[in-house]
């Protein structure tokens, strides 16, 4: 029987898998739209549902735009921050993640990601999982006037609940630094993102995976970076396969697969559904 491209691919990510002796998964925006949350980047059914009434009032489209909108007050702003948040909370873990965790199970792994949606925080250890670009379930000082975050859950659960008619939190709900009084800011990239002893340490746990398996037979498994951010996952990936003497690399993104020419030989490019590939591989290990 011939295969499909398709089922080279699988059997190719398959055989990869089962022949590393260490998997660094690096994951970005992509791995979350495989699971059918489109709402960062436009107005899909989750956006309609939880952010109908901010776009009716504002206009844009995609939480992302969203985030980054001038509002008029403080008290608007943070009545997005706090919507967003809610509906992070509660949005449940995508399949295309527990898929993932079934094709790792019994192998040496660590993932990366500059997902800050903290949907890999359902499914991975914290000792095995490294957030190199913030996550949403913290706050910080936006000065920052110290090295500390702040986990987040019930200030968001409470701003979410008291958004009134206009689309504002009252002011007394605002979250403030608990050292200085200034206004927190969510611990994601941005220009007061805090790169401190948390941020340190996310990096720490890739470098020590990186050094014990260096020699080893170490796969690069990429999913769904694009091209706004290459710099975080996708180029470190690069340099590391064309110079660890072991090292292959797997990209997987229907739209921006792309394999160096040097890699020819230490690396694949699948330009397929994350979400299809991931279940099919799995589903050919039963």
């Amino acid at each position: 029987m011939i295969q499909t491209e398709h089922q080279k691919n699988v059997e190719l990510l398959l055989n990869k898998i089962k022949e590393a002796d260490a998997i660094l998964v690096g994951a970005a925006a992509g791995m979350s739209v495989a699971c059918g949350y489109n709402f960062f980047y436009s107005n899909d059914a989750y956006f309609e549902k939880y952010f109908g009434d901010f776009h009716k009032k504002y206009g844009f489209i995609g939480a992302f735009n969203g985030f980054y909108h001038r509002y008029p007050s403080s008290e608007a702003r943070w009545a997005f921050l706090a919507r967003l948040g809610y509906l992070e909370y509660e949005c449940e873990t995508g399949k295309p993640y527990y898929d993932l965790m079934s094709l790792l199970e019994g192998k040496n792994y660590h993932v990366m990601t500059t997902n800050q949606d903290f949907q890999f925080n359902g499914v991975v250890p914290e000792e095995k999982l490294s957030a190199i670009q913030g996550d949403s379930q913290y706050y910080q000082c936006s000065r920052p006037c110290h090295d500390e975050i702040y986990y987040n859950k019930d200030m968001v659960y409470k701003m979410n609940a008291a958004i009134d008619e206009n689309l504002e939190i009252p002011t007394e709900l605002i979250p403030r630094c608990p050292k200085c009084g200034a206004e927190m800011e969510p611990w994601v990239r941005g220009y007061t993102f805090l790169e401190g002893a948390k941020y340190r340490d996310e990096y720490r746990k890739i470098n020590e995976f990186i050094e014990k398996y260096r020699d080893k037979k170490i796969l690069f498994l990429e999913l769904g970076v694009g091209r706004m951010t290459p710099m975080f996952i996708q180029e470190p990936f690069w340099n590391l396969t064309y110079n660890l003497p072991q090292a292959y690399y797997i990209t997987i993104n229907p739209k921006d697969a792309l394999l160096p020419v040097q890699l020819t030989n230490k690396g694949a490019a699948i330009k397929e559904d994350i979400a299809v590939v991931l279940r099919d591989a799995v589903a050919s290990l039963n």
